[in-house]
């Protein structure tokens, strides 16, 4: 993720402020079909029942998604919300479930050209990835702590393109696109095609944020305003850079939780409050 040590220390001072307490995180296993994910569980204390949020990591390799989940979890416990992890196929704690993504575009990309690298990112992440998304789901919504009715989406970077696509597909109470498609969507028409017609067919409230130093704010900006034409629930906010490169500027997403979320939550509330 080459993230700078400072931001990481940053990060770690600053969540005290969310939660009084060290969260720890629960390994939960879940089925999809005929294979088994897994993912990490964070609730506040108490039985609940809470809200609930199903995250959803980006592409890193092996297991570097836990530090956005390290550092995002505490905050939304600290906020009283139930924060779900779910390792989609070929990735951390599921990494036996299937091949990694990253691999699959490569392989693609060698043999057929970056556009078969395109279609084959667009192809995963709307067809396994959203499975395995939509598989945390139904588990989450049967776990006796979690209020079914304020179970929200979101995620960052590949997981930002998930949580447009679960808007889509299910019934969440709202979603928030943490700069998906940031480093893809310049490159991929075919993805830029596939949020544009989940966002336009979305069910769900939809909240984007990036950085202003992030790789490319293209996405944020023109599936916002998609929605505003479909007359469709949403906000966009961009923050101050973060850090010194687009690379910085993308790792905002989970490192900048300090900056970004008293918006994320007033978000959630406004559209997940128990009517």
């Amino acid at each position: 993720m080459r993230n700078s040590w400072i931001q990481l220390s940053l990060a770690a001072l600053l969540l005290p402020t969310f939660s009084s307490a060290r969260t720890k995180a629960e390994v939960v296993s879940f089925p999809n079909g005929n294979i088994t994910l897994q993912g990490v569980l964070y609730k506040p204390e108490g039985t609940g029942p809470f809200p609930a949020v199903v995250y959803n990591h980006g592409s890193a390799a092996g297991m570097l998604s836990s530090e956005a989940f390290e550092a995002i979890g505490p905050v939304y416990v600290g906020r009283g919300w139930v924060f779900f992890a779910p390792y989609r196929r070929g990735q951390g704690l599921s990494a036996s479930a299937g091949p990694y993504i990253r691999d699959e575009i490569n392989a693609a990309a060698k043999s057929s050209g970056i556009r078969a690298a395109a279609a084959t990112m667009v192809r995963l992440l709307e067809t396994d990835h959203l499975d395995d998304q939509l598989a945390a789901l139904a588990w989450l919504r049967k776990q006796s702590f979690v209020q079914p009715d304020r179970i929200a989406v979101a995620g960052n970077s590949f997981g930002g393109v998930e949580a447009v696509l679960g808007a889509e597909r299910a019934q969440y109470c709202a979603a928030i696109d943490a700069a998906g498609g940031a480093e893809s969507w310049a490159l991929a028409p075919e993805l830029q095609a596939l949020m544009i017609r989940a966002v336009r067919g979305s069910q769900t409230p939809i909240f984007f944020f990036q950085a202003e130093n992030d790789h490319d704010l293209s996405p944020s900006r023109t599936l916002s305003k998609i929605m505003k034409e479909a007359g469709k629930p949403f906000e966009l906010k961009f923050y101050p850079p973060f850090g010194n490169s687009p690379q910085d500027g993308h790792s905002f997403t989970w490192l900048g939780s300090f900056t970004w979320a008293d918006d994320v939550f007033l978000f959630l509330e406004k559209y997940c409050r128990t009517n």
